[in-house]
């Protein structure tokens, strides 16, 4: 069973960055597909980005552009989201998740292993 932990999380400042880690336990992420999530207080969760693992190819929504990236380490069964220049719109619970999406890459329902969540919190 494949079970997803991620870290990095916490509190910062407008204009600062942070690295969120998921790492992967019980299986290998070779196979999969990751995706990045968030929930931000009182609205729906939200996909904002993905990776394949095994090629790298890597998707992002619009409103996030520029400012995240997401990038692999397969030997070290880990993935992470490079998240710069935050503003207090960040703030959210970040969530990761494991799957073979068939449609689209950044919808939830495509995938079917997540991780805890992990906050973040933008403020000064």
């Amino acid at each position: 069973q494949l079970q997803l932990v991620e870290s990095g999380g916490g509190l910062v400042q407008p204009g600062e960055s942070l690295r969120l880690s998921c790492t992967a336990y019980g299986d290998r992420l070779d196979n999969y597909y990751i995706g990045w999530f968030r929930r931000a207080p009182e609205k729906e969760r939200e996909g904002v980005s993905c990776i394949k693992m095994d090629d790298g190819w890597t998707y992002y929504e619009d409103s996030v552009k520029g400012r995240f990236a997401v990038t692999k380490d397969n030997p070290k069964n880990t993935v992470y989201l490079q998240i710069d220049s935050l503003t207090p719109e960040d703030t959210a619970v970040y969530y990761c998740a494991a799957g073979k999406p068939f449609y689209s890459c950044i919808v939830g329902g495509e995938y079917d292993y997540w991780g805890q969540g992990i906050q973040v919190t933008v403020a000064s």
